[in-house]
């Protein structure tokens, strides 16, 4: 596996290697030694799946506030994604930034999401399944978000997101700057 930090390096690109041959291939997607080394020691509590049916559909920005924040491991396993990570971290000097990456279910790349960033995505191909390991469990009290279109952060959306199709609670999310404080950066 390659592990590649982003323009914000906390989060993490991760290219598994496939090994193929004429009946397919085999991917080693997750060691938890490796991670450890080359990510953080964390503890992943439970796996999610999404599956978005039409192409240009938004999730998110999502994050769990403290003490139920999430880490997320980010991985699309049919037709394609364009995953970002907002850094919320209150201090930091990427706050309001953000990164993103292309996963698909044929390049197999996995993106690490650690607490303190909200995440979203949008599908670029229609059945989209998207499967992500978190390390806490989903907490309805804690669940927050982050308007995916807020202007003041800039995310430079593909285009098929002119029509996106988005959640009724996903439009009226609030705003950077209606943000109460939620994580606070802590330097390394």
């Amino acid at each position: 596996m390659i592990f590649s930090p982003l323009s914000i390096p906390d989060v993490v690109l991760i290219q598994p290697k496939k090994i193929g041959d004429d009946r397919g291939y085999f991917m080693e997607t997750f060691r938890q030694s490796l991670f450890e080394e080359q990510v953080a020691a964390v503890d992943f509590k439970q796996d999610n799946q999404s599956l978005s049916a039409d192409a240009g559909t938004v999730r998110g920005l999502h994050f769990q506030l403290e003490p139920r924040a999430q880490g997320k491991l980010i991985r699309c396993i049919a037709g394609a994604i364009f995953d970002v990570a907002v850094d919320i971290r209150v201090g930091s000097p990427t706050y309001g930034k953000y990164v993103s990456a292309e996963l698909t279910a044929q390049n197999g790349h996995q993106l690490w999401i650690p607490a303190g960033f909200a995440h979203g995505f949008c599908t670029l191909q229609p059945a989209t399944e998207v499967s992500y390991k978190v390390t806490d469990y989903y907490s309805p009290e804690h669940d927050r978000g982050l308007r995916w279109d807020d202007p003041a952060i800039g995310i430079d959306w593909p285009d098929v997101t002119r029509t996106a199709v988005v959640s009724g609670k996903d439009k009226v999310q609030p705003l950077l700057t209606e943000l109460s404080e939620s994580f606070s950066y802590i330097q390394k």
